[in-house]
This record gives C-alpha cells, structure tokens and sequence, in this order.
C-alpha cells in the first residue's frame, strides 16, 4: 500500500486555516495556496539525489552536491490544480508543467476527463501531481491512470485537504503512489464535499460561482 503522509508544519497548518475560513477572499486565499505548495514541496523532496560536483569557489577548487536522477514536472489537475503550480516552480524553476482536465458530474460525482497534454518524456521523470481536494479520490485516479497509460512510472499525489474516503480509493486502485496532505479532514459529506474542508477550491482561488 502507499504511504500517506500528513505535512503538519506549523506554517502550512496556519496557512490551512487562512484558506478554510469563508472570510478569506481570492487574493489571499490564492496566496496561501501557493505557499502551501511551496512549502509542501520542499518537505517531500527531502529524499531527492545528489552526486558530487567539481566546481571552483572564488576561494578554490571543492566538491559539492547537486541534484541527480529524474527531473521532475509538477501536473496540475484543471482547474483547481493550477492554485498549486507557481509555489512549486518557485522552488523547482526547471521543471516541465502537464494539465489534466477534469469536471466532476455534480449528480454522480464521477470525474470526466476533456484535456490532456504532457511533457513528452513524463515516462523518464519524476512527476508531482498537485489538486487542492482529495474527495472521492474519483478524480485523482483518474488522472493516475491517464498518466500511467502516457508511460508515466514515478508519481505523487500533494493535495491540500484530503478525506479519509479518498485517501482509501487512491491507494486499493494505485498502491504505488505515495500522498502528501497538509490535512485530513472528518469526512466526506453527502454531496461528496470535505468536511471542514474549504468550500470550491476552484471557486475560491479564481473568484467564480
């Protein structure tokens, strides 16, 4: 089974609450969502490469780390997905950017998928699959899926809050990819919304109704 992490960093869990409270409007609720990002990225990473280098410092000649193995791309789920990206280029500026669509059936809750366009080589990197909410985990797989059938190997899921039903679906149908939330809230309530949760992240970040 994969591993689901909860990031519980004192400057994620206040900016959390920022986002939740319905008195936060689209500029900073669209802030702190980059900032999560940022933050959250920069926990997970921790394990990433390094090899020696030779370089020449103004004092001389040393050897020091660098990043090594896949490159990374950072993959948004429209729309919702795209309040994540700039806060993990702002740490990760060389990595590529993919889009996975999808729209939620408000009746059935079950996710449709309109568009997706990749890096040509997700097949040789390291991809980081960001969306806001995991709810029914409906979504989320499905844009697992899409990105295995792209040839994608190396995945994971950062979302923002995430319910326990969702985190459940994700890993019986895609046990290799590890999840990172800044949260785990109560409870999926019965128009499959998170409880606390944030209200539309979608909504919130772009100032639609």
């Amino acid at each position: 089974m994969s591993k689901f992490t909860v990031l519980n960093h004192p400057l994620i869990q206040h900016k959390l609450t920022i986002m939740r409270s319905a008195a936060t409007g689209t500029r900073n609720f669209r802030q702190a969502a980059n900032e999560i990002a940022k933050l959250m990225v920069y926990e997970i990473t921790r394990d990433l490469p390094l090899k020696d280098v030779q370089i020449e410092t103004p004092m001389g000649k040393t050897t020091q780390k660098v990043l090594s193995g896949k490159k990374l791309a950072v993959i948004p789920i429209l729309r919702a997905g795209l309040g994540m990206v700039d806060g993990v280029l702002e740490l990760i500026p060389a990595a590529k950017v993919g889009h996975i669509g999808m729209y939620r059936d408000e009746k059935t809750l079950k996710p449709h998928e309109y568009f997706v366009k990749m890096p040509s080589d997700i097949d040789q990197r390291e991809l980081i699959i960001v969306d806001p909410m995991l709810a029914t985990g409906g979504s989320a797989n499905m844009a697992i899926e899409a990105l295995k059938k792209r040839g994608a190997k190396h995945m994971r899921l950062v979302v923002l809050v995430a319910a326990p039903e969702g985190v459940k679906k994700v890993q019986a149908e895609h046990p290799d990819v590890d999840i990172y939330a800044a949260a785990l809230d109560e409870c999926l309530t019965d128009n499959g919304y998170i409880f606390p949760g944030l209200g539309d992240a979608g909504d919130r970040l772009f100032g639609t109704k």
